[in-house]
């Protein structure tokens, strides 16, 4: 098997099904990601207990503010030895800057726009209909800025990979089982073959396989499709 890309978001608000999810999938993962539900409901205590049993995190909190409390914010983050973290770049070139100022062993993605944002939406909130040309925008700023990568839906990471290079890392969420791939509440989707075809390095992947009747059965499907 090639080298794990699936990285489980652990979207819940029950900490002893999450310990054990974690448990039964930690080998045949790359990592877990830890978001706003799993964090607001269980904190720092919640983010220990994962990490005794996997300490491979991508902690998801999409930091956008001033570029001082932004700064301190990953200060304390960092010590909590995430492999990933993440900030939006909308937050701007001195934010982004701050943001790498300490970052130490943790690596800092930029979030480009939601996958939850349609070409309307975007046309509404950034004066932009053609999402692909305004996630390249985010995309050269993230790497002028010096970040480690960045978080774009799949139909983007073709115009990602060449605009940043082979060594700038794309996590991608928005990923669907092909036989699932109707949009939900995720407008921009695509299976995770095409996403790592596209030239993808992490695929975020949470409901399809938590929510599926066989967690592990699901995921090792999904690592089978990507040698």
């Amino acid at each position: 098997m090639k080298s794990r890309k699936i990285i489980v978001a652990l979207d819940s608000n029950n900490l002893n099904k999450t310990i054990k999810l974690v448990k039964k999938l930690k080998k045949d993962v790359y990592a877990f990601k830890i978001g706003y539900q799993f964090f607001y409901n269980f904190g720092l205590e919640g983010y220990k207990k994962v990490y005794s049993n996997c300490p491979k995190i991508f902690l998801d909190l999409k930091l956008h503010d001033i570029p001082n409390t932004v700064e301190k914010g990953l200060q304390a983050l960092i010590k909590m030895k995430p492999l990933f973290t993440t900030i939006h770049i909308s937050g701007g070139d001195d934010m982004m800057i701050s943001s790498g100022a300490r970052k130490k062993n943790t690596k800092i993605l930029g979030v480009s726009i939601l996958t939850s944002l349609d070409s309307d939406q975007t046309k509404t909130f950034y004066n932009h209909k053609n999402v692909s040309a305004l996630v390249k925008k985010f995309a050269q700023a993230a790497k002028k800025n010096k970040l480690d990568g960045i978080v774009c839906s799949p139909k983007e990471i073709k115009y990602i990979r060449k605009e940043v290079g082979k060594n700038f890392i794309i996590v991608t969420p928005g990923i669907r089982i092909s036989s699932k791939l109707k949009s939900d509440d995720q407008k921009r989707v695509e299976s995770p073959e095409k996403a790592i075809s596209l030239g993808a390095n992490y695929l975020v992947i949470g409901r399809p396989i938590t929510k599926s009747k066989d967690p592990l059965k699901t995921l090792k499907e999904i690592n089978k499709s990507l040698i």
